[in-house]
């Protein structure tokens, strides 16, 4: 009796035992159902549920909002990654003004930071120089006459430089874009950005107190500016009889460089 009472005891947990061996037929094999992921609601109108497949292309691929981009500061900063040896180049290229390829230049990488650089280089210079060229024609004039700094020449400078190099150029752009042209924004804010940039050592020579050198001097600097941006532009719109457009952009810088002498260097 006591023999058989200690066959019956549990030896799986002792050591030295021998584990009872498991029938494998008798494991119940359980295999986990695909999941069929579905969209709710249906699209196109249609009854029940539509099942997930792998995503379109076009999904993948959705154009950027343009607008959005136009107002994101990340979308401008591939425009000043450009080497301090193209922007010599493109510096002295702009000093040649019958060249009229400074878009093919331009083409592969155009830039945003000749147009910041330059433009406020021309503000601060047309604003202490035109103050220096003030102070300069009164004691050759009249000596006795006391001389103050005019504050004003910075915020004229501000207002006319920056506004003529973003706004000219985009007015060319839209209109191009209206007339069914095929316009880059960037290449001319470029181009026009670097068609300022030999106003910048003309700022010393105006400083030569005599007018009719300064008017000789001007007068030669703006044609050459002004060349530059209208041979540019014919090269670029060649395509299209729009020779209107190129007269306007020789005008245009005409004008600037008359106001520049006229304004700050009287």
């Amino acid at each position: 009796m006591e023999e058989s009472s200690y066959s019956n005891l549990a030896t799986s947990h002792l050591l030295g035992s021998v584990p009872a061996v498991v029938n494998e037929e008798k494991k119940a094999s359980y295999e986990v159902p695909e999941a069929n992921m579905q969209n709710f609601p249906p699209n196109n109108g249609n009854r029940g549920y539509q099942t997930l497949g792998a995503p379109t292309e076009g999904f993948e691929q959705q154009p950027p909002n343009n607008w959005k981009g136009v107002f994101s500061i990340s979308s401008y900063t591939q425009y000043f990654n450009v080497d301090t040896d193209v922007v010599i180049n493109r510096l002295i290229s702009s000093f040649y003004p019958v060249g009229g390829d400074f878009f093919s230049k331009i083409d592969a990488n155009p830039d945003l930071y000749g147009l910041i650089w330059i433009t406020t280089t021309l503000v601060f210079m047309l604003a202490s120089f035109g103050n220096c060229a003030t102070y300069l024609m009164q004691k050759h004039s009249d000596g006795t006459t006391s001389w103050s700094f005019d504050v004003s020449y910075v915020n004229v400078a501000a207002c006319g430089i920056y506004g003529y190099a973003v706004v000219v150029p985009m007015a060319f752009y839209f209109l191009l874009q209206y007339l069914g042209s095929n316009a880059s924004l960037i290449r001319f804010w470029c181009m026009w950005g670097y068609s300022l940039s030999i106003f910048i050592p003309t700022a010393f020579l105006l400083l030569i107190p005599v007018e009719i050198l300064r008017w000789i001097i001007i007068l030669i600097v703006g044609t050459a500016s002004a060349c530059f941006a209208a041979l540019n532009l014919r090269s670029y719109i060649e395509e299209n009889n729009l020779s209107v457009m190129v007269v306007a952009a020789f005008l245009l810088q005409m004008a600037l460089a008359i106001f520049i002498k006229v304004w700050f260097f009287p």
